[in-house]
């Protein structure tokens, strides 16, 4: 790389104090005002191109380019082509001779723009001492942004200033060497790497080669594959993306490299060499999983908590989500089938399966597959969401969930009793499945987001289900006078032969005498929509609820939510 002349002063005689740093972003229509100062400027262009005039001339300015107009001199930045955004730095030199002066010579003689490679690098010491001058003046703080300028400066003048110790060939390669190492994500050139040498290509590569036993491409890629590594331990990124962090525009070519390097895909070394963690799930197994995992398989009905906490299987069960509230948010999850169908399952290559089922025989041919954790779904969301939270070291997120549900939570119930309930109102859950069988819900469903502290009372009888932990009960018509409460919510089931014996029953002379029917207290609800108790139907049913219980429904019309 060739050298600018010095200044005219020594430069270990020039101190550097900077003034002010600003970041500009300026349109087309922005009215440029002459720029005159004393003082030098430094001007670091990050985004567009633009026009700097300076002494009667017009030179253009453009993205990853600094430029250093002589101290004293007038000039404008002018943007006629669209947004240029760019930082200013202005700085004083004081030279440091008996007594510190300042000093207005030119720092590169007759060079206005620089270029600084990698300029990624120069442009993040810029923008750090952009941020820095927004903080409270402080000493310690105006000290480090100091320091930072100066930093930001040596790597100018050590690109742009001659040395006396000239490197040879040899160590210029070696230096390039390291550039690579700190730019591996660039699009990275041997034309680019030769010249930063300084040397042809051909004497490029083959001094390349003698240093590190590989070409100068393979060197990037071995980089690039070795940082690969790291993203595809420690995090859940999916191959694409680690791709695209490390630099390779095609993710095909890079499992392709990668494989090559290492004997195996990304995929099967993200299996292999993630850390692991110990969990003990709902049925006492202690199971060892990934910390991280990315290819989940959850084969339960509240497919919402995951989903909440910002967590997408691969896999699940669609006889659950079918027209649940967040189906759309459910395309490209593979559906593994009721009961799970294990060849469909092990298809799906997961790291993970969570399993909403004690069969020990059942868990026993999937923990074949992957590691399988049992889940409780019938156990309160708030527990639900922080063994969730556990097991994808996802804490934080859970508690900050919980906490905003039941602060909506309280405030929902607190209007509603204020608005349209009466005080110790009860409510039942009522659903017809499996034919003509009655079942009076207990702890799971829809149920779960009624007998909430500061929300409806259960009626005795189906305290009694609660009591005992129970999802749901089955009963007999003829008990529904001591189940039903004061408000009535009947969930319209899927099945024909179901639906057509819940509507037997809301024409019976038996259903028209309760309460709940004579007073319009009845709400007919979707039950593949509305019978679940997942967090983020939870969230919906607080929109839904105020809603349903500000009308009265006394007839069995199914038009429904």
């Amino acid at each position: 790389m060739s050298h600018d002349p010095a200044p005219s002063v020594p430069l270990r005689s020039l101190l550097f104090q900077l003034a002010e740093a600003k970041q500009v972003v300026q349109s087309p229509s922005f009215r440029a005002l002459p720029y005159n100062d004393a003082h030098h400027t430094l001007i670091l262009v990050s985004t567009g191109s633009g026009e700097l005039h300076i002494n009667g001339q017009v030179m253009p300015i453009s993205a990853d380019k600094c430029y250093l107009p002589p101290a004293g001199d007038s000039y404008t930045i002018e943007a006629p082509h669209g947004v240029l955004e760019y930082c200013q730095f202005t700085f004083r030199a004081l030279h440091a001779a008996e007594e510190a002066k300042p000093f207005h010579g030119e720092l590169f003689p007759a060079k206005i723009e620089l270029i600084c490679l990698p300029f990624h690098r120069i442009l993040r010491l810029a923008r750090e001492i952009v941020a820095l001058s927004g903080e409270p003046a402080d000493e310690v703080m105006h000290f480090k942004r100091q320091l930072i300028f100066q930093e930001l400066l040596l790597l100018l003048f050590e690109q742009h200033l001659p040395s006396r110790q000239s490197p040879g060939p040899a160590q210029s390669v070696e230096r390039t060497v390291r550039y690579i190492e700190e730019n591996y994500t660039e699009n990275i050139t041997v034309k680019q790497l030769a010249e930063m040498a300084g040397v042809s290509p051909w004497q490029y590569t083959a001094i390349f080669q003698r240093l590190t036993g590989k070409k100068p491409l393979d060197y990037v890629a071995v980089q690039r594959i070795e940082r690969s590594k790291q993203y595809l331990q420690e995090t859940a990124e999916p191959v694409r993306e680690v791709a695209r962090l490390v630099g390779f525009s095609d993710e095909y070519y890079f499992s392709r490299r990668f494989r090559q390097k290492t004997g195996m895909t990304p995929g099967q070394y993200a299996l292999e060499h993630k850390p692991r963690t110990k969990a003990t799930d709902w049925t006492g197994h202690t199971v060892e999983i990934p910390e991280r995992p990315r290819r989940i398989v959850y084969h339960g009905e509240t497919m919402g908590d995951l989903l909440a906490l910002g967590i997408r299987p691969v896999g699940g069960d669609k006889a659950f989500t079918l027209n649940s509230v967040y189906k759309h948010r459910l395309k490209s999850v593979a559906n593994v089938g009721f009961p799970l169908d294990p060849v469909l399952t092990r298809s799906l290559k997961p790291d993970l399966i969570i399993l909403a089922s004690p069969n020990e025989r059942t868990y026993e041919t999937v923990a074949g597959i992957a590691p399988t954790l049992t889940f409780d779904t019938f156990a309160p969301l708030e527990h639900r969401m922080r063994i969730l939270g556990k097991w994808f070291g996802k804490q934080q997120e859970a508690e900050a969930w919980i906490t905003a549900y039941a602060g909506k939570n309280a405030a929902m119930w607190s209007q509603l009793f204020r608005q349209s309930l009466n005080s110790g109102e009860s409510a039942t859950v009522l659903f017809y499945d499996h034919g003509d069988r009655l079942f009076a819900m207990g702890t799971t469903g829809l149920s779960s987001a009624l007998y909430v502290p500061g929300g409806f009372r259960p009626p005795q009888a189906v305290k009694s289900i609660l009591d005992e932990g129970l999802g749901f009960t089955e009963i007999s018509p003829s008990e529904l006078p001591h189940y039903a409460g004061d408000r009535i919510f009947m969930l319209v089931p899927g099945r024909r032969d179901s639906r057509a014996a819940m509507e037997t029953l809301l024409r019976s002379r038996l259903w028209r005498s309760l309460p709940a029917v004579q007073q319009g207290c009845v709400y007919l609800l979707d039950s593949a929509k509305w019978n679940f108790g997942d967090a983020l139907t939870r969230e919906k049913l607080l929109v839904l609820l105020p809603k349903l219980l500000a009308r009265r429904n006394s007839k069995s019309s199914l038009g429904m939510p």
